[in-house]
Order: structure tokens, then C-alpha cells, then sequence
């Protein structure tokens, strides 16, 4: 199946491992131009090593909790490939804990990278496609915990929510312009989190790491965790 995807100008976040670096993958193979986006330079780097041989990919340091960050970041994708068609939004998991361990740094932070961040790089991205009269699409990642707690995740628990308000907000205003905003909620899928959550159910619970990860497996339908390439296909 032709995606229409061939040439298009793809920002994606997050995106030295996990959900981010699936996403770039599944672009890159579909024909994309893709700028990938994380706060570690290192790992930003070995991703890209990792992707040259699928397709255009260019590695940019970001920090996207950061205004200053988002706008080097989102000025350098522009630039580096003319222009934007496509953001997809990721952000890297806040610290894990329940909602009694967590201070209040730990709750600035999070509100930073999972609701203040996302809706400045929207209003960046938006006000570029907007004056270039691109027919843009944005994405953004957030979780099922919106939907239902996990215990251990209390900063995601909270502020993840606000992603969902966010895209039907964008929806709103920005589809007369012809941009379309579309969220997802992925549920467990196969990424460094589901260590920390396995850990973490373990700990609290006293039980081992492979009862804890048989328990998340019994309340998937499919019986396992989902795949980062399965995730990319949706995305």
C-alpha cells in the first residue's frame, strides 16, 4: 500500500530509541525526510548510524522540555529539510513513583516535557505550516494511563491527560487551516517503561519480575506486549 508518505518532511521526537526511533524507521522506509530529535546526543547519534542506510535522516539535540530547545529544534528541522510536513510528538517517560514519593521539582519537571513542552512545539510547528500553506499533520503520543492509573506512574498518571486535551484543542483551530492533530494512547508496548513498570510492581508488591510482567501480560487480549513496530504502523 502507497502511504503518500514518499518526500514528506517528517519531524519526530524522542526518537534515539523506543517509540520515537520505531516511528523514524517506519518514515524512513515509507520514503519520508526525517529529522530525529532527543536529548542525548550520544544515543541521538548511534540512532542515526543505525537509520543513514533506510533513507534522509538528519540527528538534531534537543532538549523539548525547553522553549529555548524546541525553537533551536524546530528552526534546525525546518531548515534542514525545507520545511515541515509532519511532527510526531514523543516524550521520554517522567520519573516513575506513586503520587507520595514525587516532590515538587519532580512535578515541574513533568509538567515541562508532558504539557508545557508539546504545546509550545505545537504552536511553533502550527505557525510554520500556517504561513508555508503546508497541509501539515501533527502527532502526538501520550498513554493509556490517561484512561485508567498505573500506581507506580503518578507524573504520567497526571499530566499525560493534558495531551489529550491539547489534540483536540489543535483539532479544532487548526483543521480550517487544513492541518490535521491526531493523538494516540499506546498501552504496553516494548520499551525501557515497561522495565521500570515491571520493576516497580515488583518492588511494591514483593513479588518477582516475571510474575509482575505475567500479570500486564494477562490483561492484554493478545496476551503480550506490543512491539515499537506495531506502534509505527499506527502512528
Amino acid at each position: 500500500m502507497d502511504l503518500k508518505l514518499k518526500g514528506q518532511r517528517v519531524l519526530v521526537t524522542a526518537a534515539s530509541k523506543g517509540i520515537g526511533f520505531g516511528a523514524a524507521k517506519a518514515f524512513l522506509e515509507e520514503g519520508a525526510r526525517v529529522v530525529i530529535n532527543s536529548s542525548n546526543a550520544k544515543r541521538l547519534n548511534d540512532a542515526k548510524d543505525r537509520l543513514k542506510s533506510i533513507g534522509e535522516i538528519h540527528a538534531l539535540p534537543a532538549d523539548i522540555s525547553l522553549h529555548t530547545e524546541i525553537d533551536k529544534l524546530v528552526d534546525g528541522g525546518i531548515s534542514g529539510l525545507g520545511g515541515l510536513d509532519v511532527l510526531v510528538h514523543v516524550t521520554g517517560p517522567p520519573k516513575p513513583g506513586t503520587f507520595l514519593e514525587l516532590g515538587y521539582d519532580d512535578w515541574m519537571t513533568g509538567a515541562r516535557s508532558l504539557v508545557v513542552g508539546p504545546a509550545y512545539m505545537a504552536k511553533r510547528v502550527a505557525e510554520h505550516m500556517i504561513k508555508a500553506q503546508t497541509k501539515g499533520r501533527m502527532v502526538f503520543l501520550s498513554s493509556y494511563v490517561i484512561r485508567e492509573p498505573v500506581p507506580s506512574l503518578a507524573l504520567s498518571d497526571v499530566c499525560r491527560i493534558s495531551s489529550a486535551s491539547l489534540v483536540r484543542t489543535l483539532a479544532r483551530e487548526l483543521a480550517p487551516r487544513g492541518i490535521r492533530v491526531n493523538g494516540i494512547m499506546p498501552g504496553y508496548i516494548q520499551t525501557d517503561r515497561i522495565d521500570q513498570v515491571v520493576e516497580a510492581t515488583a518492588r511494591r508488591r514483593g513479588i518477582s519480575r516475571a510474575q509482575a510482567l505475567a500479570e500486564i501480560e494477562s490483561t492484554i487480549p493478545l496476551g503480550r506486549i506490543g512491539t515499537t513496530e506495531e506502534l509505527a504502523r499506527v502512528i
